[in-house]
C-alpha cells in the first residue's frame, strides 16, 4: 500500500510525521508525494490557533470530498487529540483518528483499517492507560542536512493563552538514551545540524525531578556524536535559562550561539495576565548575560500583540523594548482567542483590525532593526550550510538562522548542496545576507 502524509503546523508535528512515515516504510508501505496515487491519506493536523485549525479542517474536507472509494483518510495530530469523535461531525469522510499521544501505533491503525469489512464508522484505537514520549527509528530526509529531535512532549506551563497542555498533556521528557540513539542514527545518515525541540527545551528532566536537565543532555549528545557540526536549541523558557546552560553553550563550538527565547510581551501587566514571567529587569539581565558569555549570540524571540486588555501604552512599552534590545530575529503574532483557555474569558478582547495594525507596526520596526543588525556582518566571513542551488545562486543558512523561521544567506555561484561553505558577506537585506564564497 502507498501512503501520502500531509504535515501542518510546527516542527514538533514534523518530527511526529517523520516518525509515522518511517514506521510505515518499515512495515512495507511505500511513500508517495501524489495524493491521487495513495491508498492511505494521512493529515497530521495542527490545533494551536484558529487559523491553524481552519487550515487543517480545510485539508481534511478537501481530501474527504475527493478521495476514491478505495482510499482511506486518517486524521492525525492535534485536532484528533483535542476533539476526538467531535471532529467527525465537521468532516464525516474521515475513516480513522489517531492523536498526538498514539501516533507510534500508526501501523496498527492502518492494518486494522485495511482488514475492516465495513466502513460505516470511523476507526479509533481503544483507550490507552499508558502515556509515553515516543522514540522511533529515524531517517534523514534525502534533501536535507538538518533534522529535529523532540526531547519532550506536552507542557506544564500555566500560560493563560495556550491550549497545548489540553492537547498534549503535562510535560514528559524523553529518556536520554533514546535521544542519544536518535542523534547517532541521524549523524550516521549524514545529518549536519540537529535541532533540539520541545514546548520548553529548558524544562527537560523537570518531570523527573531534575533541576537542570538540558545542560548535561547537550554534553551527552556532543560526547555521543562529536563529529556533529551544529547543535541548535529552540523553544527555551525565559525563566529556565541558567548560567550552567550558558557555560555549556559557550564551551562547545558545535552548539550554535543562537537561542530562541519566546518572551510573548514586554509589559509586566500584560505578562501577568498571560501568566508568563513578568520581571522585565530579570529578562534584561538574562539578555545581557547571554551576550556577555557569547558576544556573537543570535537572539530570537516572539511576541503576541492584541492580548485582551492590551492598551496603547502597554503596546508602546513593547515597541520601546524591541527598539532598545536589538534582537536578531523576531516573530510577531496576533492574539488568537482559543476556546478552553483562561485568556478566552478575559475582558477587553480587541478587534482583529487593532491586533493586525499593532502587528504591522511591530514588524516594521523590527525590519529596520534587522537590516541594521545585518549590515554589521558586511565584510565578515561566515560558515554557511548550503540548502538550495540554482540559476547561478546558492541559498544557505548561517548559525544565526533556524530553518523556515529566520533569514537566509544568498551566495553567488552554484555550491555543493548540504555542505558547509566559507562565505564573505557583501550585502545585507531586511532579513537576509548576501555573500560570495572564498
Amino acid at each position: 500500500m502507498r501512503f501520502y502524509l500531509l504535515t501542518l503546523g510546527c516542527a514538533k508535528n514534523a518530527v511526529d510525521s517523520e516518525g509515522m512515515s518511517e514506521l510505515l516504510r518499515q512495515a512495507g508501505y511505500e511513500a508517495t508525494d501524489q495524493a491521487s496515487q495513495a491508498d492511505l491519506l494521512i493529515v497530521n493536523t495542527c490545533g494551536f490557533i484558529d487559523l491553524a485549525k481552519a487550515e487543517s479542517l480545510t485539508a481534511l474536507q478537501v481530501f474527504a470530498q475527493e478521495k476514491r472509494p478505495s482510499q482511506y483518510l486518517i486524521a492525525a495530530g492535534c485536532l484528533s487529540q483535542r476533539y476526538g469523535a467531535g471532529l467527525l461531525q465537521e468532516v464525516p469522510g474521515i475513516d480513522a483518528l489517531i492523536g498526538t499521544q498514539r501516533w507510534p501505533e500508526i501501523v496498527r491503525l492502518t492494518e486494522a483499517l485495511s482488514t475492516r469489512r465495513e466502513r460505516t464508522s470511523a476507526l479509533q484505537l481503544p483507550p490507552s492507560t499508558t502515556r509515553y514520549v515516543a522514540s522511533h527509528p529515524v531517517a534523514r530526509r534525502a534533501d536535507s542536512a538538518t533534522a529535529y529531535i523532540k526531547i519532550a512532549d506536552g507542557c506544564s506551563a500555566p500560560c493563560a493563552f495556550c491550549s497545548i497542555p489540553q492537547i498534549k498533556g503535562s510535560y514528559m521528557s524523553k529518556p536520554e538514551d533514546a535521544i542519544l540513539k536518535e542523534a547517532r542514527q541521524l549523524v550516521s545518515q549524514g545529518v549536519k545540524e540537529v535541532i533540539l525541540i520541545a514546548q520548553d527545551t529548558t524544562a527537560y528532566g523537570s518531570d523527573r525531578g531534575e533541576k537542570e536537565g538540558l545542560p548535561p543532555l547537550v554534553e551527552a549528545i556532543l560526547a555521543s556524536v562529536p563529529q556533529l557540526p551544529w547543535l541548535r536549541i529552540m523553544y527555551t523558557y525565559p525563566g529556565h535559562i541558567s548560567p550552567r546552560l550558558m557555560e555549556v553553550m559557550a564551551a562547545h563550538p558545535q552548539v550554535c550561539h543562537y537561542i530562541d527565547l519566546p518572551l510573548q510581551h514586554a509589559h509586566p501587566d500584560v505578562l501577568r495576565r498571560m501568566k508568563r514571567p513578568h520581571d522585565m529587569a530579570k529578562v534584561r539581565r538574562l539578555i545581557a548575560d547571554l551576550r556577555q558569555v557569547m558576544p556573537e549570540i543570535a537572539l530570537r524571540t516572539t511576541f503576541i500583540v492584541g492580548y485582551p486588555g492590551e492598551t496603547e501604552e502597554e503596546f508602546g512599552a513593547l515597541l520601546a523594548f524591541l527598539e532598545k534590545t536589538n534582537f536578531d530575529r523576531v516573530g510577531v503574532f496576533t492574539y488568537s482567542q482559543e476556546e478552553g483557555t483562561e485568556a478566552a474569558e478575559l475582558p477587553g478582547q480587541l478587534p482583529q483590525e487593532v491586533k493586525e495594525e499593532r502587528r504591522l507596526r511591530a514588524m516594521e520596526l523590527q525590519q529596520k532593526i534587522s537590516k541594521e543588525k545585518n549590515r554589521t556582518f558586511i565584510s565578515r566571513e561566515m560558515e554557511v550550510l548550503v540548502e538550495g542551488v540554482g540559476e547561478g545562486i546558492s541559498i544557505g543558512r548561517s548559525y544565526r538562522d533556524a530553518p523556515e523561521v529566520d533569514g537566509m544567506v544568498l551566495v553567488e555561484g552554484e555550491l555543493p548542496l548540504n555542505q558547509f561553505v566559507p562565505v564573505r558577506i557583501t550585502g545585507a537585506l531586511e532579513y537576509d545576507l548576501v555573500g560570495t564564497p572564498f
